[in-house]
């Protein structure tokens, strides 16, 4: 199956010199949930600006179900909903008013059916008459998603969806871009909050000074890049690890009372039961382990350092 959306060779470069992207190649699947991370600056709204015809590329190719975003502009527009960062609306319309007129203005014709249905799914069917100025920050934001939606488009990009909201409306927002999802719409989001990608995406990108440096599936990546962690607490302290430790990945935290070996998960030869038989021999004694697991957050800290330390 064709990709609902396609990236090549995409390029940004301002006359001030600046390049804001640089060949960026990416495709999206139909139906998924693609989270793109990256710092401030990294690109993420460039890269949704350039998709939805806001901004105008400097090179490459971007096609939505097969059309290129230029050449056929209206149609690919149709195709794509935004919700952008800023609450961009009229604060002086009541809710069915700014989502009805949102619908026409992409052409589609009156539905009343349509709209009370998004309005009810948004938890906004009691709000329909308010104004604007009205609602509170989250209400705003359930607005923004159903103007985004009016038009009934096959992909939605959410640039920092739950900025700003408390974490019970994050956590029904999650739920509300589940159920997108469960009836076919492609959702891309940027995010600043790593658990929100975590949660919900299905394939996740990262994005470092306009450059894609990764693209895999959640679990991969974790799988992949993740570590693992084992650390011991001693019975007693030791001021430095003994020569017959030096093969292993050691590292004594908490001033001596702590013995960190990291190691991949992925690998089947782990050497944990090699390192304890060697502290037994060594007659250092422990009286607690834990082990932790890379997070998505360590990972996506870990990559960015990486490439920003490679391009320094």
């Amino acid at each position: 199956m064709s990709p609902i959306l396609s990236i090549s060779k995409l390029t940004k470069a301002y006359g001030s010199g600046m390049v804001a992207l640089k060949d960026v190649d990416l495709s999206i699947h139909r139906g998924e949930i693609f989270a793109l991370l990256g710092p401030n600056g990294a690109g993420k709204t460039t890269l949704i600006n350039i998709v939805c015809g806001i901004v105008t590329p400097t090179s490459g190719i971007v096609t939505v179900d097969g059309y290129d975003i230029q050449r056929d502009y209206r149609a690919t527009r149709s195709k794509i909903g935004l919700v952008p960062q800023e609450l961009l609306t009229d604060a002086f319309e009541t809710v069915w008013d700014t989502v009805t007129f949102s619908r026409g203005h992409f052409g589609c014709g009156p539905d009343r059916a349509y709209i009370e249905r998004l309005l009810r799914d948004l938890s906004l069917a009691d709000k329909q008459k308010e104004k604007i100025m009205r609602l509170s920050g989250g209400m705003k934001r359930r607005v923004m998603i159903a103007k985004a939606l009016s038009h009934e488009p096959q992909v939605l990009f959410l640039d920092e969806p739950t900025a700003g909201v408390d974490v019970e409306l994050r956590r029904d927002m999650w739920a509300l871009v589940r159920g997108l999802r469960d009836k076919g719409v492609t959702v891309i989001l940027t995010t600043h909050y790593i658990e929100e990608a975590e949660e919900m995406a299905d394939r996740i990108g990262i994005i470092s000074k306009g450059e894609l440096i990764v693209v895999e599936e959640k679990t991969k990546l974790i799988q992949k890049l993740g570590k693992r962690q084992l650390t011991l607490t001693l019975h007693e302290p030791v001021t430095a690890l003994p020569a017959e430790l030096a093969g292993y990945s050691l590292t004594l935290n908490g001033h001596g009372h702590e013995l960190q070996f990291t190691f991949d998960a992925n690998d089947g030869h782990t050497d944990i039961p090699s390192l304890l038989r060697r502290l037994s021999d060594l007659g250092i004694g422990f009286k607690d382990l834990n082990t932790h697991e890379s997070s998505l957050e360590e990972i996506f800290v870990s990559l960015v350092s990486e490439r920003s330390r490679a391009q320094s």
